[in-house]
């Protein structure tokens, strides 16, 4: 059973780099704004915006379900019923209360958004709260969507705002495979958990390279933009961070094996989620230290061009002083003064300043302080 449960998730990581590579990612791209599209079946149903994706027990998938339909099917013990509600289509929960019984405190945290995420254990299901990101997003304007699920040992119930394109790539393995998989609750979680994690590192390679601009923007060029850039990437990346890390803790939660709804099979697997979100996190803090370290050397830059231009300044302003000096001295009013009565007083008073005014500036100039 273990090395089944295991052959199962290898098939969807083999299906999720061949899906990625062909058709499905060309059309995740394609249609980023487009309305989410159901299949035939479900775009009958009389609930818009509720999807039912069922795997039978005898290994074949069924979309043309409805509400009533749902106690029978997960009476069943080899079905597995995964039901999708879009709430920017329908945003009445009702169904998940009356016919799973879900807790309201549940219910509560599905209705509000912006929850940490988390994983809440009840008495027949666990509840989990994940984080979606638009993979095509630019890392200073980073869109996250609550994803929340409720996962028993035969159903899984996800509900989110708007269209997401790792729940179309995951029902799209799900259903393609579905006769090649043993119907384990764990393969379904790790195949959807897995796809938003690796939606994140696009969003990790855009900060790079935008990490990179600022520092050639820095040390190159001296930007004065550069400082706004940087306040603008960290706190993306601060919002990065408290929506990854507390993941991190609901994936080390379920490595635990406290909860009897996944095989013992599937552990390993979540374990990789685990190792990805710690890369994805390890990446967040290099990044941020980067972006310190730019303000600290965007400072420091910036005192060092006001201390040169000072010590610029001050060079040029001792030699006028001098001459200041010079003509203050000879233009005080007192009787007895021989030089203004020289015949040559007044050309040897200009050699005298303009030539006092040059050795000061070529002194500096040895010095390299001009």
């Amino acid at each position: 059973m273990v090395e089944t449960g295991r052959a199962s998730v290898r098939l969807l990581l083999v299906c999720k780099y061949v899906t990625r590579n062909a058709s499905v990612l060309e059309g995740r791209r394609a249609s980023a704004c487009a309305p989410l599209c159901y299949d035939e079946h479900v775009a009958t149903q009389q609930i818009p915006g509720v999807r039912f994706l069922l795997c039978t027990e005898h290994g074949v998938a069924q979309s043309d379900l409805v509400p009533d339909d749902i106690d029978r099917f997960i009476a069943v013990p080899g079905n597995v019923l995964w039901l999708d509600l879009d709430t920017s289509i329908n945003s009445d929960l009702s169904l998940l209360a009356r016919e799973f019984n879900f807790h309201e405190l549940a219910i509560e945290d599905t209705i509000r958004q912006a929850q940490r995420a988390k994983i809440d254990h009840y008495d027949s299901f666990n509840f989990i709260v994940f984080y979606a990101v638009d993979p095509e997003c630019t890392p200073d304007a980073l869109q996250f969507t609550q994803v929340s699920m409720f996962v028993a040992r035969n159903y899984l119930v996800t509900v989110h705002y708007g269209r997401l394109a790792a729940i179309e790539e995951s029902a799209t393995r799900w259903r393609t495979n579905v006769a090649k998989l043993e119907r384990d609750m764990g393969a379904l979680l790790y195949s959807l958990l897995d796809t938003i994690v690796d939606d994140y590192f696009p969003v990790i390679d855009g900060v790079s390279d935008v990490v990179e601009e600022i520092e050639e923007a820095v040390f190159e060029r001296f930007s004065n933009d550069a400082l706004q850039k940087i306040f603008h990437l960290k706190k993306s990346l601060l919002q990065m961070r408290r929506v990854v890390a507390p993941e991190r803790d609901v994936i080390n939660v379920i490595l635990r094996r406290e909860s009897p709804v996944f095989s013992e099979a599937s552990f390993v697997y979540f374990q990789d989620i685990y190792d990805h979100l710690a890369r994805v996190t390890d990446s967040i803090d290099i990044y941020r230290d980067l972006l310190a370290s730019a303000v600290d050397a965007y400072l420091s830059m910036s005192s060092n061009r006001l201390n040169e231009i000072m010590r610029t300044l001050t060079s040029y302003s001792i030699p006028l002083m001098v001459g200041a000096m010079l003509a203050g001295i000879w233009g005080m009013n007192f009787e007895f003064m021989p030089e203004l009565g020289w015949r040559l007083g007044y050309p040897l008073a200009l050699s005298l300043i303009f030539g006092s005014a040059f050795g000061i500036m070529l002194y500096f100039r040895r010095r390299k302080w001009l």
